[in-house]
């Protein structure tokens, strides 16, 4: 994991923006290249793949199942990856703050309650994946910690004030624009110390440190 320092606008000087974003495009490019990658089809969620559930991985609901939704047209984050994900982000998540970004089942927020977060806001328009997302806080118990969202996450995102959130994850559709979207609209209003974004490996987006896991990348970006 690379340290906090931000290699994209922690200066805030004028005209310095595209060259540090073309720095952060070509990080991400290099360390999905360099980085281990495990086999393609242990991190496909397809037919037959998902069962409709995901685990918590570790933490008070350790092993406890989520329901996904009942849709193909939202892809819940593998297992493994998830693990892979959270062990980076282990010191920066017990009492943290955090929002869950294109929510989906709300795996994402509901692993970081698990382990020690405060509080989880989860931001979410699908409907399926709105009945899964409450489903699965009623199920473990936690609504006293998690606030939902039914609002467009790039318009959320929009809005939030500087610092709102200690840690904020998103997993946006990996066709069209959205994850290269929010980073810009991080680097303008830092809403998190710490902004985690999953994309298609094959899709690089600017950023200060990127993991490769099959053909599933997340990429990290800090707050200045």
């Amino acid at each position: 994991m690379a340290g906090e320092s931000d290699i994209a606008g922690t200066g805030r000087v004028v005209g310095a923006e595209p060259i540090n974003a073309e720095r952060g495009r070509w990080n991400a490019e290099q360390q999905c290249e360099r980085l281990f990658r495990v086999p393609r089809s242990d991190f496909r969620v397809g037919k037959g793949a998902g069962l409709g559930f995901v685990r918590i991985i570790a933490g008070e609901f350790k092993g406890r199942r989520l329901k996904t939704p009942a849709t193909d047209r939202v892809r819940p984050t593998a297992d493994r990856v998830r693990e892979a994900w959270f062990s980076i982000l282990q010191r920066s998540i017990p009492g943290a703050r955090v929002l869950d970004l294109f929510a989906g089942s709300g795996a994402l927020g509901l692993e970081s309650l698990s382990r020690g977060a405060t509080t989880a806001e989860f931001v979410e328009w699908n409907r399926f994946a709105l009945s899964a997302l409450k489903a699965n806080i009623k199920t473990l118990e936690v609504d006293d910690r998690a606030v939902v969202h039914r609002h467009n996450a790039l318009r959320f995102a929009e809005r939030l004030h500087p610092g709102q959130y200690d840690v904020a994850f998103a997993d946006p559709p990996y066709a069209g624009d959205q994850a290269a979207r929010l980073v810009a609209v991080f680097r303008l209003n830092a809403f998190a110390r710490i902004f985690s974004i999953e994309h298609a490996a094959e899709r690089p987006i600017p950023g200060d440190d990127t993991r490769c896991y099959g053909d599933t990348a997340v990429t990290f970006i800090y707050a200045p």
